[in-house]
C-alpha cells in the first residue's frame, strides 16, 4: 500500500476592497460627568437623496423603563434623515456608545461614484450635540473637518 501524499498549496488570501475609510476622533472633554456620546454617521448624496447610515453608537444593552433607543431621537439631523425608519438593532451598523479616542470605519464597497456628504453626529447626556459634515467625491476623493466641541477631526479618504 502506498502511503497518502499531500499536496500543500500556499495562496495569498486577499483583503476585501474598499471604498476609503472614515476616521472619527471622539475627544476627551474636561467635565465632571462625562457620558460617553450617542453618534450617527452617514452619507447622502451632494444633490439630495436618500441618506445611507453607516453607523449608530448607541446604549444598545440598556432595559427597563428607558430603553437606549428612546434617546436616539437627540441626534435630530440624522433622525429626520431617515434614523425614526430603521430597524434597530441594525446588522452591521448599529453599536455601542464610544469612549474618547479614534476610531476608523470603511465606506461601502457598493458606493457608486458621485459627489457626497458625510454626516457626524454627536449627542451627550448633559452635554451639547454636534454635527459635523464633510463633502466628498468618490473615487479619488479626501476630506477632513474638525468639530468644535463633541467632536474632534473627522476625515474621509474614498478610493
Amino acid at each position: 500500500m502506498r502511503p497518502s501524499s499531500f499536496l500543500l498549496v500556499a495562496g495569498v488570501v486577499a483583503a476585501p476592497a474598499t471604498a476609503g475609510t472614515i476616521s472619527v476622533t471622539i475627544p476627551r472633554l474636561p467635565v465632571a460627568e462625562y457620558h460617553k456620546p450617542y453618534m450617527a454617521i452617514w452619507l447622502e448624496p451632494a444633490g439630495g437623496g436618500a441618506a445611507r447610515t453607516l453607523a449608530v453608537w448607541y446604549d444598545v444593552r440598556k432595559g427597563g423603563n428607558e430603553p437606549g433607543t428612546k434617546w436616539l431621537s437627540d441626534l435630530r439631523a440624522w433622525w429626520r434623515k431617515g434614523g425614526r425608519s430603521l430597524a434597530l438593532p441594525a446588522n452591521g451598523v448599529s453599536g455601542a456608545t464610544r469612549a474618547p479616542g479614534r476610531y476608523i470605519l470603511t465606506l461601502p464597497t457598493d458606493l457608486k461614484p458621485g459627489a457626497y456628504v458625510l454626516n457626524v453626529e454627536a449627542a451627550r447626556e448633559t452635554g451639547g450635540r454636534e454635527l459635523v459634515t464633510v463633502p466628498v467625491t468618490v473615487p479619488n476623493g479626501a476630506a477632513q473637518a474638525t468639530g468644535k466641541t463633541e467632536l474632534g477631526a473627522v476625515t474621509l479618504s474614498a478610493r
